[in-house]
């Protein structure tokens, strides 16, 4: 019979730093249906919401669902330790 032995290890959640996150916006007005454009992906919020502000100007629809995307690390409490006190980045 095999054996397994599980310890509780602490953790933090972080964001992912090899990947940036990304921002998209799609807009949901309409009666009938959704509007739908989209904003197109960025790797930062401001040209979304620049385009926001440009689409509502133009078609009045003010009803977006905002999208965002990362990368999520979950780092044992122990490396972050270990990493601090080497004098690197825990993040």
């Amino acid at each position: 019979m095999n054996r397994r032995v599980f310890r509780y290890v602490s953790f933090t959640i972080e964001q992912g730093a090899t990947a940036e996150p990304e921002y998209e916006v799609r807009c949901v007005s309409g009666d009938e249906t959704e509007c739908g454009a989209r904003s197109g992906t960025y790797s930062r919020p401001a040209p979304v919401e620049e385009w926001q502000r440009r689409h509502t100007q133009e078609t009045r629809h003010r009803r977006c669902h905002r999208h965002f995307r990362d990368y999520a690390v979950m780092r044992p409490t122990a490396e972050q330790d270990e990493l601090a006190s080497a004098g690197g980045s825990a993040v």
